[in-house]
């Protein structure tokens, strides 16, 4: 039963620990639309929560192609198209002198595509979610460990759901409005 205007099921704990083996349990029960917060990075929590696909090194890596690409073509093009100059009978495509601007637009658009990358793939600016309706949310950057199990979860029943994380002795049990 998914009752409108409820985003999840929030549980709250005391330690790592606690959330590390809490989503492990939700996990091995099904639930697959499953988020944790913490104060601070629990790389346990990477691997119980299957988080180690990304896309930001394939992002960075197509961006850095293009700006090298863009920086040899653009002075291609302006060298022998646009604007040839004949200088003490050199050749126009002399690509020894090209290096350092396809070098340094290639680290241009490899940063750039690292910075709008990351910032899409979090989903950022992000200046509301529903999580910050739960007033004890606000701990969770100092010293509080939440877990979510979102309500598009296809196994998500609000008695279900809040029965399993009673289960698993959290400090609090809260329902996620939108």
């Amino acid at each position: 039963m998914k009752p409108q205007g409820v985003y999840g099921i929030m549980a709250e704990f005391d330690n790592p620990t606690a959330l590390v083996n809490a989503t492990r349990a939700v996990y091995d029960k099904g639930y697959r639309k499953v988020d944790a917060y913490s104060p601070f990075p629990i790389e346990e929590l990477s691997d119980v929560l299957h988080l180690h696909k990304n896309k930001l090194p394939l992002i960075v890596l197509v961006g850095g192609i293009l700006g090298g690409l863009t920086g040899y073509l653009l002075q291609y093009w302006i060298t022998v198209w646009y604007f040839p100059i004949n200088v003490g009978g050199r050749p126009l495509h002399s690509w020894p002198s090209y290096i350092i601007i396809t070098f340094e637009l290639t680290i241009l658009f490899g940063c750039i595509s690292a910075v709008l990358g990351m910032l899409a793939l979090c989903g950022l600016p992000m200046p509301y979610h529903p999580a910050f309706n739960v007033p004890r949310f606000a701990t969770a950057s100092r010293d509080r460990f939440f877990l979510c199990v979102e309500a598009t979860d296809p196994l998500f029943d609000t008695q279900k759901t809040s029965g399993l994380l009673e289960s698993l002795e959290p400090k609090e049990v809260s329902e996620v409005a939108h």
